[in-house]
């Protein structure tokens, strides 16, 4: 490529901060403006402007759009109808309202591309977990036990991300929605769902703790628990398997809080009889730098540069995951969900 993409970035949060890194170094992208309501930062040597619909003056080939849930549908369905290409955050908004939104205006703007930010499924340790499945070697999965947690933090009830206005709900949707969307990947949809709702510790409008059951028709069960009262950090996948089994502990992020990734293998080791004996011999992998980050901006400039489908975190999967989650919250019949994940009904 010879001449630069032209980026602009709506919301320097968190996330907006860590796209602005990986965009400074890229060579295919250049940063051209940033949105920002509230910026912290004087200094910018680029424009800053408070309205997302001015970046348009800066001509950019791409937004991020790295905002606030509730304003994620108005801002890509804005610039996808101004044929923008756009990578958006997860979670997909706050509802499947939001996302039918975003499909809606991505069918009647087939010129430009669309990609949802779900990062996880570009973590090598996923990545080599998928390869190894995908190969058959293990043979097929049985189940999946997801644990994604963590402490909250300072002032950690106050954050948009506990604003159901904003958020549109708490600890799921926000982290779990991560687990949920790599359940999708190893063993695709789910079709029965048993669900606890909780608000265990803090005095929030949205659920601190969720722990779910899910089935498909293959008979696959996956059992989810999704915290912000995991007093320690916490990333557990573990994939059983006809033939041994394969678990990812710790996740590479940027906080680094939750240890070092690592993938461990096991193959089954068989009795006389043919019955499988405990505890095989584990193979350890260590992973320590994240290219995730990286990876899914190349993946996306590809997909731009050469005109060819988004492949990973596309609107439909977005959806898809997204219906995963609303049903998860709905599974639980104490709640009112029309209202508050946490209300009970009288």
């Amino acid at each position: 490529m010879n001449k630069k993409l032209k980026v602009a970035i709506a919301g320097h949060g968190k996330m907006g901060k860590i796209r602005a890194a990986c965009i400074e170094v890229h060579p295919d992208l250049e940063l051209v403006a940033i949105c920002e309501t509230n910026p912290q930062d004087n200094s910018f040597s680029i424009p800053v402007c408070q309205d997302y619909k001015m970046l348009m003056e800066y001509s950019p080939d791409i937004v991020f759009a790295c905002t606030p849930n509730k304003y994620l549908p108005e801002i890509v369905s804005y610039f996808l109808s101004n044929q923008v290409n756009i990578f958006c955050e997860k979670p997909p908004g706050r509802s499947r309202k939001d996302v039918e939104m975003m499909l809606m205006a991505e069918k009647n703007n087939p010129a430009v591309k669309l990609k949802f930010g779900f990062n996880h499924r570009y973590h090598q340790a996923v990545l080599d977990a998928k390869s190894i499945i995908d190969q058959g070697r293990l043979g097929k999965i049985l189940w999946l036990r997801g644990i994604y947690g963590k402490a909250g933090g300072n002032h950690f009830e106050d954050g948009w991300r506990n604003k159901r206005e904003f958020s549109g709900g708490g600890v799921l949707i926000d982290q779990g929605i991560h687990m949920v969307d790599l359940f999708r990947l190893f063993c695709g949809e789910f079709d029965e769902i048993k669900s606890f709702v909780n608000q265990s510790y803090w005095q929030m409008e949205v659920e601190d703790n969720v722990f779910a059951l899910l089935r498909n028709k293959q008979g696959q069960t996956a059992m989810l628990h999704s915290s912000a009262t995991q007093w320690k950090h916490k990333f557990l996948l573990d994939i059983y398997l006809e033939k041994g089994y394969i678990t990812i502990t710790g996740i590479l992020s940027s906080s680094r809080t939750y240890g070092t990734e690592t993938l461990k293998i096991a193959r089954c080791v068989y009795d006389e009889e043919g019955y499988p004996l405990p505890n095989p011999d584990e193979t350890i992998t260590y992973y320590e730098d994240d290219h995730s980050w990286k990876m899914e901006i190349d993946e996306f400039v590809n997909s731009i540069t050469r005109n060819v489908p988004v492949q990973v975190g596309t609107c439909l999967e977005a959806y898809k995951t997204m219906l995963l989650i609303e049903e998860i919250y709905a599974a639980d019949k104490q709640v009112n969900f029309t209202k508050s994940f946490i209300l009970k009904e009288n």
